[in-house]
């Protein structure tokens, strides 16, 4: 593996994998008593966040797009019923990873605060036989803004909860969106809802600093039981989108055998610096 190359994947993906995330660490019911205020469009949005929430986890389709790097598709579960993780399948040539994985696709995991790269098996050196790769998100987005990622914050859950800091949520009507019925919602958070983002996560906020937005513009697709169906954020230059799938029906997420890892944190920290 070419250790020039290390930090731009590293960086690359990490910023993907947690652009959609959350914007708020306050509890739902907050959102529920607040969105009661707000007209139909928002609690109807606040039921859906509550109940995403409760359920703790889904299967998830995501697609990541952005004006320079095209889009990355990713694939798997994602959990934020005790603490934010996730297991997915990610394409290795949008990601840029054709340096470490010669399979077509990528594992990635997030667990604990870390990401664990599933590679090739290191031929020779240190790491001989590792076939996957650590490294902390503190080496991606510094020591405050990997600490924005405790409990649920940056999954799923987390950005249905920061539409409690919209200015205006609009209801455009019923849509199928994967065979199922389903209401759409619009809504935006301007830059004031911006700063208390801001506020929400403290210095290092890793939406901002993977992003630049001033703005989020979120579609959500509410279907039956008061659940997201799709979920849609325009934040800056990125767009992601998700579709969700099997909530609460999810296995848990775990870190791969500590014998097969190789800890690249500390060399990521130096050439990130």
């Amino acid at each position: 593996m070419r250790k020039r190359n290390t930090a731009v994947w590293v960086g690359f993906t990490a910023a993907a994998l947690v652009a959609a995330s959350g914007c708020g660490t306050e509890s739902a019911k907050k959102t529920v008593r607040a969105a009661d205020k707000a007209g139909p469009a928002m609690a109807a949005l606040a039921r859906a966040t509550d109940r995403t929430e409760q359920l703790g986890s889904a299967e998830v389709s995501m697609t990541v797009d952005t004006d320079t790097s095209g889009p990355v598709a990713m694939e798997g579960t994602y959990s934020w019923g005790d603490g934010y993780a996730f297991d997915v399948e990610m394409d290795t040539k949008a990601a840029n990873m054709q340096d470490v994985n010669h399979s077509p696709t990528t594992r990635v995991l997030f667990v604990d605060g870390a990401y664990y790269y599933d590679v090739d098996a290191f031929r020779s050196g240190p790491y001989q036989g590792k076939d996957w790769i650590k490294v902390d998100g503190s080496a991606v987005f510094g020591k405050k803004g990997a600490q924005a990622f405790s409990g649920d914050n940056g999954s799923p859950s987390a950005s249905m909860k920061g539409l409690k800091y919209a200015k205006d949520v609009d209801n455009l009507g019923t849509e199928t969106v994967n065979g199922q019925r389903t209401t759409h919602y619009r809504a935006v958070i301007d830059k004031a809802g911006m700063g208390r983002f801001a506020d929400a996560y403290g210095e290092g906020s890793p939406m901002g600093a993977a992003t630049g937005a001033k703005s989020i513009a979120m579609d959500v697709w509410v279907g039956s039981g008061d659940l997201p169906v799709r979920l849609k954020q325009k934040l800056g230059t990125m767009t992601i989108s998700m579709d969700f799938d099997k909530f609460g029906r999810t296995a848990a997420v775990k870190a791969p055998p500590a014998a097969r890892i190789a800890d690249l944190t500390e060399m990521v920290k130096e050439q990130q610096g």
